[in-house]
């Protein structure tokens, strides 16, 4: 890194100290981290601390890792001082809430990235340029050999893991969900997008939610999301059905997105981060600019579909 940045820390629990041991070694001076001593019972900030600060110091961006209620108000208050975000997911916990702050960074001509790692995670990568070629290998057929345009591919994304105290103040949708409709989103417009249903249970631990393809070149797939937070199992996996269509390919296949120890324990995936600080660096040095406002939109995008009503 050519640059010796000046930053924030808005939390410094579990990813909050990741983020921070990443940035330092590449070179982040952290100023300041704002963390439990300084929240007030709400769980906020206090007020005159926090906005004294920002005002006063050269600040190049700031890392948001603090309970998901109050990433909106501090990327907001950073945004509008033309200070560069980084923050984990969700980016907020409404979906107004998250196209305000990317209309704030596009219109203040900053970075605002979203910590979602899956997006990076190389197994993902290499599935999706993997499975869009076939899919448009497959579409291109469909349409040269048959009166129906329609793509007949059922994709599945499943998320499970055990019980744990972290990020519980928003249900599991904004939780876990949100990662998976990323990856969507990726590789799928959101325009062309239909939630067909939508349901959460009770204790906001589990959910489901299809979506379908309804226009565009991929007409015809239809998405599927389970997630469980509560679950006897660690799983992260996409699975690619095809109908019995002529041109199809031969078999269906699921793919793992996790490592797991000899216990059977998720691994963090250790590149998945380092891609996504990598890139958030390249876009603090003016790279990748219009990627990093597509990949903005499609985090708040994902929270969009993430609080919308149970259908």
């Amino acid at each position: 890194m050519d640059k010796s940045y000046k930053a924030v820390l808005f939390g410094n629990g579990t990813m909050g100290n990741r983020h921070r041991i990443f940035f330092e070694k590449s070179g982040v001076r952290f100023l300041k981290i704002f963390d439990l001593d300084d929240l007030e019972k709400d769980g906020t900030i206090r007020s005159p601390l926090l906005d004294e600060f920002i005002s006063n110091e050269k600040i190049d961006f700031a890392v948001i890792a603090s309970p998901a209620i109050s990433h909106y108000p501090y990327a907001k208050l950073c945004l509008e001082r033309k200070i560069s975000v980084f923050v984990e997911k969700p980016l907020a916990t409404s979906g107004e809430c998250t196209q305000e702050l990317v209309d704030l960074a596009r219109r203040y001509h900053v970075t605002l990235f979203v910590a979602q790692s899956e997006c990076f995670n190389p197994v993902f990568l290499n599935f999706r340029k993997h499975f869009m070629t076939e899919l448009k290998s497959l579409n291109a057929g469909l349409r040269g050999a048959a009166d129906s345009v329609e793509t007949p591919v059922r994709l599945e994304f499943r998320r499970e893991h055990r019980y744990s105290a972290r990020c519980r103040d928003v249900n599991v949708a904004l939780d876990l969900m949100v990662h998976d409709l990323s990856l969507c989103l990726s590789m799928f417009r959101y325009e062309d997008l239909k939630v067909s249903s939508f349901m959460l249970s009770k204790d906001n631990d589990r959910a489901q939610m299809r979506i379908d393809v309804v226009k565009g070149e991929f007409i015809g797939t239809s998405l599927h999301f389970i997630v469980d937070r509560n679950s006897d199992n660690d799983m992260r996996t996409i699975s690619v059905e095809y109908a019995h269509a002529t041109g199809c390919p031969a078999s269906n296949y699921s793919v793992s997105l996790a490592r797991y120890d000899e216990n059977g324990e998720v691994l963090h995936v250790s590149d998945s981060l380092e891609n996504e600080h990598k890139f958030f660096l390249r876009l603090m040095a003016g790279a990748c600019a219009e990627w990093g406002y597509r990949a903005a939109q499609c985090a708040a995008d994902a929270v969009k579909l993430a609080t919308m009503p149970q259908i």
